[in-house]
């Protein structure tokens, strides 16, 4: 019943820009802080960014901070992510996910969230 789908990855060349979506659905997203999750290839899973579940509070990943803005329309029940400035390490695949709080914590600990999405390719390459 829950479903989070993400949109938006593709090929872009370094320095270039994506947004990528999430549409959420089968629960009420405005009461659940939301996060980006990364997975490269032959790697783990890398938190990203997470917000909290009115949208006024961020936080982001070392590796991606001054580069990326995570935000949300809760009208919309859509989470985004502005990628800008990319490097060949920010090749993953994207996934968002959901967890039922108000507040965000930087959480990498995956099975505390409460769903995720199927992801988003990302390919940074010239």
């Amino acid at each position: 019943e829950v479903q989070l789908v993400e949109s938006g990855g593709g090929l872009v060349q370094p320095g270039g820009s994506l947004r990528l979506s999430c549409a959420a659905s089968g629960f009420t997203f405005s009461v659940y802080a939301m996060t980006w999750v990364r997975q490269a290839p032959g790697k783990g899973l890398e938190w990203v960014s997470s917000v909290n579940d009115g949208g006024g509070s961020t936080t982001y990943a070392d590796s991606v901070k001054g580069r990326f803005t995570i935000s949300r329309d809760n009208a919309k029940n859509n989470l985004f992510l502005q990628m800008n400035n990319l490097k060949s390490d920010d090749t993953a695949v994207y996934y968002c996910a959901s967890r039922k709080k108000d507040t965000i914590e930087v959480i990498t600990t995956w099975s505390e969230y409460d769903d995720w999405g199927q992801g988003t390719q990302v390919t940074v390459s010239s």
